[in-house]
């Protein structure tokens, strides 16, 4: 899987305009944050290393990653962040598109 937290990427997000091509770094993943069924009382797991990440089942298409944008007008990260959907960030685009393939194989396979 390689390194997820500490990664720094571009954000694509529509959900969160505030941070849409802007760089961030990824400072935890929210494991099922952006699960499409996710109770909003859930008590979700947190990753803040790649090895807690790891030890959850690693990166998938129902995360969220909280990231926080870099402020070029200090040359800085902020100290607030944000939670986009982890196929939202430009590193990780494969995710979704992984799942998008396999979307498309279950209806070829059900004709």
């Amino acid at each position: 899987m390689g390194t997820v937290i500490g990664q720094i990427t571009t954000c694509n997000s529509a959900e969160h305009r505030c941070l849409a091509h802007h760089e961030v770094k990824i400072v935890a993943v929210i494991k099922g944050g952006a699960a499409p069924n996710l109770d909003p009382d859930a008590d979700l797991p947190v990753a803040h290393t790649d090895e807690e990440l790891a030890r959850l089942g690693g990166l998938d298409a129902n995360d969220r990653v909280e990231v926080t944008p870099w402020i070029e007008s200090v040359g800085r990260f902020s100290f607030v962040t944000g939670d986009p959907k982890a196929v939202d960030l430009a590193a990780f685009e494969w995710v979704g598109q992984k799942v998008a393939a396999a979307i498309v194989d279950w209806r070829r396979e059900r004709r």
